[in-house]
């Protein structure tokens, strides 16, 4: 098949899942086209099957916002005419899917029939489409796609209540590769991070306010002082500075390296014995998977979809948002003694493998052949 991926480029969760999801179907013999206005970060190789196309959005002064869907929408009539595109596949129900039925539209004056699959991934349903503003258009474009999938089952049921939806839902749940986490780095040098004695606790995100970035700090604080520990924060975002302002209030300066965003997630992850994730929402939990693949068990909040990645005392624990105390109080649990980590670590990895690309990926193959079959 010819497939043709919009996404956002970005470190985001969404886009790094339309990303692997690409590359993977190309090592299935798929030939993929991403469409977007940079090249995703996780799109290190273009190759014959791989092909990359960027949106330019002309810089017009009678735009006071430039034309993003409008110059989107004209390069997939482009890229699925000349491309003879079978399947186009967009990740975020706006501006994509919504750029998507406009493209398809223009095709069909040509006498051209491009399916379209639209996966939600949960912002754009939860936070942006949700708003009164864009409801009757996210409404508008998951109603006119031809397939509509959900990273989980708590994003569906979010999804059919915010909105007015005539049409069914599959769950394809985010993936990982486990092949690619299957290594052994003999670079890890923990030592650089922490002292032989103490627990490396660990935070990715892209630091929102809906990720509770000052909750982790507050966990980690009652938790170094049960037992000795660092913390490892990555990425940046909008609350890193206040993190860092109350990391110095509470005289844990020592304790806490902020790394910025990184590349290298899985060498970060080598050397973590415990992943904090309190947010406030999660669609799926695509930072709680990578680090249960890595062996790193994982406290959370209870919130979306984590409880369907996070197994309740089992590859970590759950708690209600918010609540410090009980996250500070598993995460001891967690760490107090080598024997309950490593049996956590091997549990978390164990249950990481349900969610295999090689498992996940073939869902998608299923429906797209699904709604060629049954193409107008």
């Amino acid at each position: 098949m010819k497939i043709a991926i919009v996404c956002y480029p970005t470190f985001g969760g969404s886009g790094v899942v339309a990303t692997e999801l690409g590359i993977a179907l190309s090592k299935r013999g798929h030939e993929v086209h991403f469409v977007t206005y940079k090249q995703p970060v996780r799109l290190a190789l273009l190759n014959e099957r791989i092909h990359f196309h960027e949106v330019n959005v002309p810089d017009y002064p009678l735009f006071h916002y430039q034309p993003y869907e409008l110059a989107l929408s004209s390069k997939l009539v482009r890229i699925i005419k000349k491309h003879k595109i079978d399947i186009l596949h967009v990740h975020y129900a706006i501006p994509h899917a919504y750029a998507g039925y406009m493209a398809k539209e223009m095709l069909k004056e040509e006498g051209i029939h491009v399916p379209m699959v639209t996966t939600l991934h949960g912002t754009d349903i939860t936070l942006v489409g949700s708003h009164p503003f864009y409801r009757p258009a996210v409404s508008f474009s998951i109603n006119k796609s031809d397939v509509v999938t959900s990273v989980s089952e708590s994003l569906k049921t979010d999804t059919l209540r915010l909105f007015d939806i005539s049409r069914h839902i599959d769950v394809v749940p985010n993936f990982i590769d486990m092949e690619a986490t299957n290594h052994e780095f003999t670079d890890c040098q923990r030592d650089l991070m922490a002292h032989e004695n103490e627990r490396i606790i660990t935070h990715i995100s892209n630091f929102r306010k809906v990720k509770r970035i000052q909750d982790v700090i507050e966990v980690f604080y009652r938790v170094q002082l049960e037992l000795p520990a660092k913390l490892l924060m990555v990425g940046e975002g909008p609350e890193r500075e206040d993190a860092e302002q109350r990391v110095k209030e509470l005289g844990i300066e020592d304790k806490v390296r902020f790394l910025g965003n990184s590349n290298e997630i899985d060498k970060i992850l080598c050397f973590s014995d415990l992943f904090l994730l309190p947010s406030e929402a999660e669609s799926f939990g695509l930072a709680a998977l990578e680090a249960m693949v890595n062996e790193v068990p994982v406290i959370s909040s209870n919130a979306g979809g984590i409880p369907e990645v996070n197994i309740d005392g089992v590859t970590g624990y759950l708690s209600n948002v918010g609540n410090i105390a009980d996250m500070a109080q598993n995460a001891i649990r967690i760490l107090h003694d080598d024997k309950t980590l490593r049996t956590f670590k091997d549990n978390a990895r164990r249950e990481a493998a349900k969610f295999d690309i090689h498992n996940i990926v073939p869902l998608y193959e299923e429906l797209y052949e699904k709604v060629l079959v049954n193409k107008v």
